[in-house]
């Protein structure tokens, strides 16, 4: 499950103003799970500070 690559398609992700490539939360929610990373559109409600599901 965790290893299944998933193709990216429009609007699965976006370039910020460094470069970096942000994942919508669309491509969250296809994806499936949380990685626990802090993503900053993360759907799962994941607080990375406090380790914690809101």
């Amino acid at each position: 499950m965790f290893n299944t690559r998933i193709p990216l398609e429009k609007d699965d992700y976006y370039l910020n103003e460094q470069g970096y490539k942000v994942f919508t939360e669309k491509y969250h929610l296809k994806r499936g799970y949380c990685c626990k990373s802090g993503c900053k559109h993360c759907p799962f409600g994941y607080d990375k500070k406090t380790d914690s599901f809101k």
